[in-house]
């Protein structure tokens, strides 16, 4: 992981784009581990890769964003300038059009069926939308939109490090019925990063989707997701009904989420109870 702060940031502004030189600099409380944001201004924000793996997602959301939100219902990041390596950063970054709203893991007062629902058809409107131009998934998109059976190796390795401390027959029977099936259907695209961290609330309404680092053309079930994940009780079937995918695809989701869960509870740090939290959703409810 590279370094980043405001100083850093005030620097790679001043000498590649000196219009906004002026502007203040405000980093954003911390949102993973991909990107470093700064708020620019008002209206603008510098987003930077925190490590080279995910550099390669700048030139894909320059490319792929703006033919994207011509299609969606809700806002998604506009690219404003692309940034090159300087002052001991290697790495290019981006200038986009700050989006307001808080985050959905740090709003309050959220219409969670509402914000169920809405995600629901953004996601709709996103398997939609044509996919000529679109990257298939693979590497660039940790291959998210892939079989989640790439990730096979992880899960066993994750479930002998943890032993007793999880229900590993239970684990192993979810994923062998993920990977009874395969999206049958032309790939269509997908976000492939579908966490309450990169959705945006206001008025207690999701309004804009951010980070398409992971985004590119496949199997969409790695976007049903916040099923487990964020959703509890009557609008995890909200969400359910509103995506319109087969149990197969469901299937196949929640063999994702138990991937996920399960590697956040093998190697994370901190404290474990909300992936265990949300792996005993996992396990207690097949959605689909």
């Amino acid at each position: 992981m590279v370094e980043i702060d405001t100083a850093l940031v005030r620097t790679l502004v001043a000498t590649q784009f000196p219009q906004w030189a002026h502007l203040p600099v405000a980093a954003v409380m911390r949102q993973g581990w991909d990107n470093r944001t700064f708020r620019l201004g008002d209206d603008l924000l510098a987003r930077l890769p925190s490590a080279e793996g995910y550099a390669s997602g700048i030139a894909k959301e320059d490319r792929c964003l703006p033919m994207l939100a011509r299609h969606l219902p809700l806002p998604v990041p506009e690219p404003v300038a692309t940034g090159e390596p300087a002052a001991g950063y290697p790495y290019p970054w981006s200038v986009r059009r700050w989006l307001p709203g808080d985050t959905l893991e740090a709003a309050h007062d959220v219409d969670r069926t509402a914000v169920a629902r809405d995600l629901a058809a953004f996601l709709v409107a996103l398997r939609r939308i044509p996919t000529a131009d679109g990257p298939a998934a693979g590497r660039h998109s940790a291959f998210r939109g892939c079989h989640p059976s790439v990730y096979g190796d992880d899960v066993e390795q994750a479930l002998d490090r943890l032993g007793d401390r999880v229900d590993g027959d239970a684990c192993r029977e979810v994923w062998a019925r993920a990977l009874t099936s395969a999206w049958p259907h032309a790939p269509v695209w997908f976000h492939g990063d579908v966490a309450a961290g990169n959705l945006l609330v206001a008025g207690g309404r999701l309004a804009a989707v951010i980070d398409f680092g992971t985004c590119g053309v496949g199997d969409p079930a790695c976007d049903l997701v916040p099923a487990w994940t964020w959703c509890v009780g009557a609008e995890r079937a909200v969400f359910r009904d509103a995506v319109g995918l087969g149990a197969d695809a469901w299937r196949r989701a929640r063999g994702w989420a138990l991937w996920k869960v399960l590697v956040s509870v093998a190697y994370g740090e901190g404290s474990p109870a909300e992936p265990l939290r949300v792996l005993a959703e996992v396990l207690a409810d097949p959605v689909g």
